[in-house]
Formats: structure tokens, sequence, C-alpha cells
């Protein structure tokens, strides 16, 4: 497969199970590492990069959440601006819970389990910014969250993505949050690639029968 991501867009990547999704996100941070081809971070090789210095430079928001149990709230929000030497790393963290709507005089203090769902994947969120990595990676973020909860998070990752031009690359089984959020769609079957491009053009002109039997089953029509 080949896909490219533009500085400021969010692409998702949509497919059944199995179709190689995770993994080619996986890909981009050097969680996984491909058996062949390459995968360029601002036109450098990230295989000649430190596995970590990639994995910093790239904010990262698993479906669980990924926050350190044993780790208060500030402190797993500031770890990456800790790691990456900064001269405030609590501040950079403040301000990162402030843009998804966290008090942090509130909620720094607390432990995760303490957390709805919905305040974890809010805190999953601002880790993932403290640094201001100007590329974030979501893998399934807001698939464990009840609708309304969903819909709320969906709208602040919307805001942030404007707010800070993130560029993002978005995993989603959720076919109308990946017409919501993203620029273009990348439909991925089997490890390939069958389509990719503006949500209601991939949903108007599928360009197989794979890709429309996909939307089909959603229920996901052109507007």
């Amino acid at each position: 497969m080949s896909l490219a991501v533009a500085a400021g867009e969010c692409v998702a990547l949509v497919g059944e199970s199995g179709s190689g999704k995770t993994t080619l996100l996986r890909c981009f941070n050097r969680l996984v590492t491909p058996s062949g081809g390459r995968v360029l971070l601002n036109g450098a090789d990230v295989a000649t990069i430190d596995p970590v210095e990639v994995r910093r430079t790239l904010g990262y928001v698993p479906q669980d959440g990924g926050l350190l149990p044993h780790w208060r709230v500030l402190r797993n929000v500031a770890l990456v601006p800790w790691l990456k030497g900064a001269a405030e790393p609590e501040s950079m963290a403040r301000a990162a819970l402030d843009l998804v709507g966290l008090d942090a005089t509130a909620f720094g203090g607390r432990w995760p389990r303490d957390l709805s769902g919905g305040q974890r994947q809010r805190v999953a969120v601002a880790r993932a910014i403290a640094a201001r990595p100007g590329i974030v990676l979501l893998d399934e973020p807001f698939a464990a969250l009840d609708a309304l909860t969903r819909a709320d998070t969906q709208a602040l990752f919307a805001r942030l993505q404007r707010e800070l031009g993130l560029t993002s690359v978005l995993v989603t089984h959720d076919l109308n949050e990946a017409r919501l959020l993203a620029t273009r769609i990348a439909v991925l079957r089997q490890g390939r690639i069958e389509q990719v491009g503006p949500p209601d053009e991939i949903i108007a002109s599928p360009a197989t029968d794979y890709v429309r039997r996909l939307f089909e089953r959603a229920r996901v029509t052109a507007a």
C-alpha cells in the first residue's frame, strides 16, 4: 500500500477487523517494523531514527487510553514534555488539560481509576498533545465510550484539530465517525488500500464492490 498524509489533515483508516488498520498505524511510530517499504516522517525514513525519538515526536492515543495507573493525571499528561526535557512540563500538562476541557486543579491530582471513561480518554488526548507534537496517531480512541460521551469526545477532537492544526491518522470501525472527523478516508482490505478520498466522494462513488458494501452495511449514505 501507499498512503501520504498532508500537513493539517486527518486521514481515517477504515475496514473490517484484520484489514491492517492498526498494523499500518503502528508502522508510523515504529511499534511495528514493516517487512518492506519505507515510512517517511517529514521526509525522513523512520527506520533511520531512534524509535524512542520517533515515539516522542508523535502523539499517540491507544484505544484504552494507555494511562499509567500508578501515576496521577497531571503526571501522566506531563510525561512526554518531561521526557523531552521541557523546562516546565507541568505547565504544559496543565495547558493540555485545559484544552481538553479538564481543570488541572480539579483533575490533576486524581488517579486514572477515579475517572469516567470519557474523562480518561480526554486525559489520553491531553497527554498526546501536551508536547505539541503536530502529528497525532489515534487507534480507535472513542470506541469504548457510550454514545453521548463518544459524541462529546469526537466534537472535542474536531475542535482541537482546527485550533492546533493537527495532522492526524485515525483508526476507526465507525464509518460515521470517519465521515465526521476525517479530511480523507482510506478503506483497507486484507492489507491493501481499496480506495482513498474525501468521505462524501467515496460514499457517492465507491471504487469497488467491497467499498460500496462496507458503507451500505454501516448505513452511511451520500449527503
